[in-house]
């Protein structure tokens, strides 16, 4: 398939976006008008660099204010759209997209929109040019791609067809199942975008909030399988107005571009091929098929990384919380740490990979091991959607385990299921005598979720990396209120929640997270929390083995009780302990916080009742304001 991208999509100069978006491996771009009018050179110019670079100029856009105007108007828009034409014809653009009119001098009559659209098809048709009409979706008189349709059939001119735009129906909520009647030839163009649920006014929304397909909450894999199923064989490509991805760094922008475009085709053809009709249908281009989303059954183990000095202190924390060094490894400064199914991993070893790219920041999670049915399938999906394998140097009987670079430099293990629960560490440490003996330390089971804090032009990366590359899906975003700002939270899970991942982002700069984020270069795991059966008895436990908690306000149990109906023998239990509470219809949600250890890294204990599947965010502010006091 032919994949392009409005150059508004992304920061920099003109030269430099093209420059971005050849290296991500895209085919061509649609050309904002503004970027041309900005460029310190010519429209031949221009054709040669994005020859040079392997780019076609698939698009100039927008033309604007156009049908059902006045015919002084008109007259003066004929004029304005053969300067256009002449720029199209130099630069090699073959298609001119002309946007629904919001002009308040603008009328409403169907009929003369058709006729002013027949005549500059025709203008166009004699350049050997093409013209796409558009429903803004905050177009004057034509808004839904249906009227649009009806424009441009009633114009009936070859040189004039649809485009289609995602953002501008999913925003309206309209019905896109009427895209598959439409003849696929007479849809000249495809623009995508996804975007975050908000109320407010569209055009803001518009502007200011659009993401890449698989960021955002819109259903963009059934709008495009509607297009698919009209015929459509044209280019599809991306159109995002959003204020963060104008100032991230370009290159890192088209990466995401391009495995957007790759996951919203791989998710149509796999629905497509899983729909009633899927023996008749037929798509008449190829679609991108990478190997399937991983089977990921859980976390095998988190592996920080620290020198030798900050080793020692980390491995002397591990044990006041119920873990046991349970062996090291066979070649590198590397101990593995054990309670219940939790494996901890903590490397000193001065030339690895880790401590390369962590030294600077102290103790830090470098590497999440997830176990998977199938690793190199897993590893293959992952370089196909755009992501950079990882292979570490190995000693003597060492397994390798296959792994990729997550956004911001962590590494993700795909660790083999065959090998069973410690089959990997037998073969890479020299493991203690009873190593294989249950760990029960403090009670701790098993990792429940690992919460990352990230740079504010991250969190639609992580998203869309979590969800094409691991399979996994987001759940609602929520604003949490710290102290000194918003903390952005939304939980990412596979579907049986044996993997969990919390993504959050400071909205302000005086976070306890915007304050992490300094210390952690710009992203890393701030806190993870450890699933157990009965909190109040790990938290005596670890209490008495020196293990101090975040206190909690005595005013929260107050408040508690006002709004959960609580067994008063519960509530006293939960007030002498210090856990905090929530509950769902689902089920409840026990669960308490460590103090932080260097870095701002912290632990969290949690224990779920039945089918609670949130991540108690409504407690977040009483842990973090009592952070703040401290």
């Amino acid at each position: 398939m032919h994949r392009s991208i409005a150059t508004v999509s992304l920061s920099g100069t003109l030269r430099q976006k093209l420059e971005a978006v050849s290296a991500a491996g895209f085919d061509g771009i649609e050309l904002f008008e503004a970027d041309f009018v900005n460029f310190k050179g010519s429209a031949p110019e221009l054709r040669r660099i994005a020859s040079d670079l392997g780019l076609s100029i698939d698009l100039y856009q927008p033309f604007r204010d156009f049908e059902g105007m006045p015919e002084a108007q008109f007259r003066r828009s004929l004029e304005r759209a053969e300067r256009k034409f002449d720029l199209m014809e130099a630069m090699g653009a073959p298609l001119m997209l002309c946007c629904s009119n919001t002009s308040p001098l603008s009328v409403n009559d169907p009929a003369l929109a058709a006729a002013q659209l027949h005549e500059l098809a025709e203008r166009a048709a004699r350049r050997n040019l093409r013209v796409g009409f558009e429903a803004l979706a905050w177009g004057r008189h034509t808004s839904l791609y249906g009227q649009a349709w009806n424009i441009v059939k009633q114009a009936d001119h070859p040189q004039l067809g649809l485009i289609l735009d995602s953002f501008h129906t999913l925003s309206l909520k309209d019905d896109a199942t009427g895209i598959a009647a439409i003849p696929g030839d007479k849809i000249f163009f495809l623009q995508m975008a996804d975007a975050p649920l908000l109320s407010m006014d569209v055009l803001q929304w518009a502007r200011h909030h659009r993401s890449f397909p698989g960021q955002g909450d819109f259903d963009v894999i059934g709008f495009f399988e509607q297009v698919l199923r009209a015929g459509y064989t044209g280019p599809l490509s991306l159109e995002i107005f959003n204020d963060l991805f104008r100032e991230t760094p370009n290159r890192r922008t088209a990466v995401d571009a391009m495995r957007s475009l790759l996951y919203l085709e791989s998710e149509a053809k796999r629905r497509l091929a899983s729909s009633a009709d899927a023996p008749a249908l037929k798509p008449q281009i190829e679609l991108f098929s990478p190997p399937p989303v991983p089977a990921l059954s859980g976390l095998s183990f988190i592996e920080f990384a620290a020198d030798e000095a900050s080793a020692g202190t980390l491995g002397a924390l591990l044990e006041q919380l119920g873990f046991r060094r349970v062996g090291r490894h066979r070649s590198k400064a590397v101990a593995l740490y054990r309670q219940g199914g939790v494996n901890l991993i903590v490397n000193a070893q001065p030339d690895s990979f880790a401590r390369s790219r962590f030294e600077a920041h102290g103790t830090s999670v470098c590497a999440l091991g997830v176990r998977c049915a199938d690793p190199l399938a897993a590893v293959e999906r992952a370089t196909a959607m755009r992501s950079q394998r990882h292979d570490s140097p190995l000693g003597p009987n060492e397994l390798r385990v296959p792994a990729i670079v997550a956004p911001g430099g962590n590494l993700i293990h795909f660790v083999p299921e065959a090998l069973g629960t410690n089959g990997l560490y037998e073969a890479d440490f020299i493991l203690e005598e009873d190593a294989a003996a249950d760990v029960r330390g403090a009670g701790l089971a098993q990792v429940d979720h690992v919460a990352l804090g990230l740079a504010l032009d991250q969190l639609d990366t992580w998203v869309l990396f979590t969800r094409a590359v691991l399979g996994l899906e987001p759940g609602e975003s929520l604003e949490l209120a710290d102290p000194f700002g918003l903390i952005r939270s939304r939980g990412v899970a596979n579907a049986d929640r044996s993997v969990r991942l919390v993504l959050n982002v400071s909205l302000s700069q005086r976070t306890r997270t915007a304050r992490t984020l300094s210390l952690t270069g710009g992203g890393a795991v701030h806190h993870i929390a450890l699933r157990c059966d009965d909190i109040f008895e790990s938290v005596e436990r670890l209490r008495a083995g020196g293990t101090r908690f975040v206190p909690i306000s005595d005013n929260y149990y107050d408040d508690l009780a006002t709004r959960i109906d609580l067994d008063p023998a519960l509530l006293a239990r939960l007030r002498a302990a210090g856990v905090l509470f929530d509950r769902s219809p689902a089920g409840d949600y026990l669960h308490i916080y460590t103090e932080n250890i260097e870095g701002g890294l912290f632990f969290e204990l949690a224990q779920r009742t039945a089918g609670y599947d949130a991540y108690g965010a409504l407690n977040a502010p009483a842990r973090m304001a009592s952070q703040a006091q401290q």
